[in-house]
C-alpha cells in the first residue's frame, strides 16, 4: 500500500528542516555538557559498538519519565535473554545523565536520531535492531515504518497518548493505520486506552491492556555516603518526606509541617520540587513560613526544620531516610506521581486526590492499605500525625506497601514474556 500523502509530506518537509533542529539540539546537549561527539548522536552517529552476532533489542522513551520506567523490564527481559544486547534512546539531557547511573547489564544509552531520512538511515545501518520497544506515546512516523521496513519487529507498550492526541490522530486515518500497522503488539495502560488505540486505526487483534511500567519501575539508587552523613546529622529525629512537589503545592506541604511541629517539635520535613530548577521559589516559600532551613544545592545536609532537595537524582536516598512519603503532583489536577518507587522503599504513601495518571495503581494501594489520599494542609499533617504516632499503624501501612511492590514485580515477568514472544525473540 502506497504511503499516505501526509507521510511523505512530513517526509519532504524534515529533509528541508533537519539542518535547523540539528543545529538547535546540538547546541542544547553541548550547554548541558556533553561532547559534540555525543550530541552527534542526534544526527545518527553512534558512539557505541554494536555487537556482532547478538542480538539487539532497542527501547525508547524520550522523556526521562518514559526511559526510566522501562529499566526494570529490560533487566527482566535480560534475564530471559541472555545473550542479547539492550539499546535504549532517548532525548534529553537529564534522561541520559540518569539513566547513566542505572543501566541494567549488556544495555547502553545513545541520543535518539531525528526524525528525519538521514539520521534515521545511519542510526538503522549502525545498530540494525532485530526488536524495537516503543514506550507510551513516542510516535514519530518515519523512526517507525523505517525501523519496520529494517525487519524489526515492533512493539509499543504503556501506550498513552493525551485526548488531544488522540483527536489529531483520529483525524487522520489513513496516517494512523500506516504508523499503528508496524506494532507486532501494543500494550496499553488501561482498558480506555485499549479501546482509544482501537478507535485510532490500530489493528484490533494486536491491542491489548498491559501494565502501567511506571508503577513497577526499578529501586531508585541510594547514596550510602550521603545517606550516612544525612543520618549523623539527624540523629534519631523522625522526618517525612515530600516530593515531586509542584507549583501551589509547596505551601499546603509547608502549613502541615507547621501543624504537625506543635506535636512533634523535633520533626525534619525533606522538600523535593519535581523541577529543582525551582529552587529559589521554594526557599523563599519556607523562609516566608518562618521556617529554618538547609538545602542541598549549597552543599548542607539535612538538619534544621526544612531540607530543601533540590538536585535531580537523589530521591532514593532521601526516602532511605523516612517511612512517610507524600508524593506531589497530586493536590492540584496534574495527574499524579510515580508511587512505585515508594513503595519499594518501604515507606507509607500520602497522595492528593488528582492521580489521573495512575487512577488503576492508587485504587489498588489504597484496597490494600499501601496508600492514603489527602484531601489540604490539614488532612495531609492529621494523615502524616497518625503514622509518626501510631508504630501498628505505620508498620502495617509499610508492610502492604512492600506487599504491593512484591505483586507488580511478580506482574513484570509475565510482560516480558509476552514481548519475547510477540517479537520473535529466541531464549
Amino acid at each position: 500500500m502506497a504511503a499516505p500523502l501526509l507521510y511523505r509530506a512530513w517526509v519532504g518537509t524534515s529533509m528541508l528542516l533537519v539542518p535547523f533542529f540539528a543545529r538547535s539540539e546540538v547546541r542544547k546537549l553541548r550547554r548541558a555538557g556533553f561532547t559534540v561527539v555525543r550530541a552527534h548522536e542526534k544526527l545518527g552517529h553512534a558512539t557505541e559498538p554494536r555487537k556482532p552476532n547478538a542480538p539487539l533489542v532497542w527501547f525508547h522513551g524520550a522523556s526521562v519519565g518514559e526511559s526510566l520506567s522501562v529499566l526494570a523490564l529490560i533487566t527482566r527481559m535480560g534475564e530471559v535473554l541472555p545473550d542479547a544486547q539492550f539499546l535504549i534512546t532517548s532525548g534529553t539531557a537529564t534522561s541520559a545523565n540518569l539513566l547513566a547511573r542505572r543501566l541494567p547489564p549488556r544495555t547502553v544509552h545513545q541520543f535518539a536520531p531525528l526524525d528525519a531520512p538521514g539520521p534515521l538511515k545511519r542510526f538503522l545501518k549502525h545498530w540494525h535492531p532485530d526488536a524495537a520497544i516503543f514506550v507510551e506515546s513516542e510516535l514519530w512516523p518515519q523512526m517507525l515504518r523505517r525501523t519496520h521496513a529494517s525487519g524489526a519487529k515492533l512493539a509499543l507498550v504503556n501506550a498513552r497518548l493525551s485526548e488531544r492526541s488522540q483527536a489529531g490522530w483520529a483525524k487522520r486515518p489513513a496516517l494512523s493505520r500506516h504508523v499503528l500497522e508496524v506494532f507486532s503488539l501494543i500494550l496499553t495502560q488501561n482498558d480506555a486506552m485499549a479501546k482509544s488505540m482501537i478507535a485510532m486505526h490500530a489493528p484490533p487483534d494486536r491491542v491489548a491492556r498491559g501494565i502501567n511500567l511506571k508503577s513497577m519501575s526499578a529501586p531508585l539508587p541510594v547514596d550510602e555516603d550521603t545517606l550516612f552523613e544525612a543520618r549523623a546529622s539527624l540523629g534519631h529525629r523522625p522526618v517525612w518526606v515530600a516530593s515531586s512537589t509542584h507549583e501551589g503545592e509547596e505551601k499546603t506541604v509547608l502549613d502541615a509541617h507547621k501543624i504537625l511541629l506543635t506535636s512533634h517539635p523535633d520533626l525534619h520535613l525533606i522538600l523535593a520540587p519535581r523541577h529543582p530548577e525551582r529552587g529559589q521559589e521554594v526557599m523563599n516559600l519556607i523562609a516566608g513560613a518562618s521556617l529554618s532551613l538547609t538545602r542541598r544545592t549549597r552543599g548542607d545536609v539535612p538538619g534544621a526544620e526544612v531540607f530543601l532537595a533540590d538536585t535531580m537524582g537523589e530521591l532514593g536516598t532521601w526516602y532511605a531516610l523516612t517511612d512517610v512519603v507524600f508524593l506531589g503532583g497530586s493536590l492540584r489536577p496534574i495527574g499524579g506521581h510515580n508511587p512505585f518507587e515508594v513503595a519499594q522503599s518501604g515507606a507509607a504513601v500520602l497522595s492528593g486526590t488528582h492521580v489521573t495518571n495512575f487512577a488503576e495503581t492508587y485504587a489498588e494501594m489504597e484496597a490494600a492499605g499501601a496508600a492514603r489520599l489527602v484531601a489540604d494542609a490539614e488532612d495531609l499533617a492529621e494523615k502524616v500525625d497518625a503514622l509518626l504516632s501510631d508504630k501498628n499503624t505505620r508498620d502495617k501501612a509499610q508492610a502492604a506497601a512492600r506487599r504491593f511492590s512484591q505483586d507488580q514485580s511478580d506482574r513484570l515477568g509475565s510482560i516480558a514474556d509476552r514481548l519475547v514472544a510477540a517479537l520473535e525473540l529466541k531464549p
